[in-house]
């Protein structure tokens, strides 16, 4: 394996493997230069064929398989993170599962899994990348993705909306914590809107979250890209929660 260059920077994106937003925000973060630390959980094919991608654009890429559900898989891929380049500049938590369920039959075993995954896991991805930030000179920037509509849930998604709901405040509290120890480090959390709806939605429910929005059109995953790069570039942000959903808790 060919030596990194411990100046250059470094981005870690979790929830890259497949084609949806990590990917593009990925992509976009590897356009301003960064090296990229991708995770992933079996999405192992997709992955590579990413990481190949990138690494035919001349951008270095390294991809790290974890389960978020298990910290200490999340420990050992941050690990194996650092060994190869030695600092982490931005992280971005894009990592996530849903899965539709009636509240009548869920199962304590769901709701489990989706604080397992979606609020421990985010966490020790942060409190690790964190840790490795509050070291560095430069600080770093850490950018959490929540979901607008823990403001306004709807139907079948209790477990998800639970686990959803502690985005925000673990936002707030790493963004206190870590600029205690280093005022360098940034934490902040996007919460998306319609920018990538599920394949398999029905097409009256897409129809309908489009109508919702003050702006009346779907938004794409670049527009959490963009944010993203908003939140890196404006360095006096932090702790705070951006929504990017088209105007929806608005209309």
């Amino acid at each position: 394996m060919e030596s990194f260059p411990r100046n250059s920077r470094v981005a870690v994106v979790t929830g890259a493997g497949k084609k949806r937003v990590g990917q593009v925000v990925a992509r976009a973060l590897a356009e301003r230069g960064y090296a990229l630390a991708l995770h992933y959980r079996e999405s192992r094919r997709d992955a590579e064929a990413f990481r190949d991608e990138c690494a035919a654009a001349g951008i270095t890429t390294e991809l790290f398989q974890a389960d978020l559900a298990d910290t200490s898989s999340v420990d050992r891929m941050f690990d194996q993170i650092l060994d190869r380049f030695g600092r982490i500049d931005v992280l971005v938590t894009a990592a996530a599962i849903w899965i539709p369920t009636p509240l009548e039959s869920l199962k304590a075993d769901d709701v489990i899994r989706h604080f397992q995954v979606n609020a421990m896991g985010t966490f020790w991805c942060c409190y690790r990348a964190g840790l490795a930030m509050i070291n560095q000179r430069e600080g770093g920037v850490i950018i959490t993705i929540g979901d607008w509509a823990v403001k306004r849930p709807y139907l079948n998604y209790a477990a998800y909306f639970l686990s959803k709901g502690c985005i925000p405040t673990l936002t707030r509290t790493l963004a206190v914590e870590l600029a205690h120890r280093n005022p360098a480090v940034r934490v902040n959390c996007i919460l998306p809107g319609p920018v990538m709806m599920p394949e398999n939605l029905a097409e009256h429910e897409r129809i309908e979250a489009i109508k919702s929005t003050l702006l009346k059109r779907e938004g794409r995953p670049e527009h959490v890209a963009a944010a993203v790069l908003f939140l890196i570039d404006n360095d006096y942000v932090t702790g705070i929660s951006l929504p990017v959903e088209g105007g929806r808790l608005l209309s």
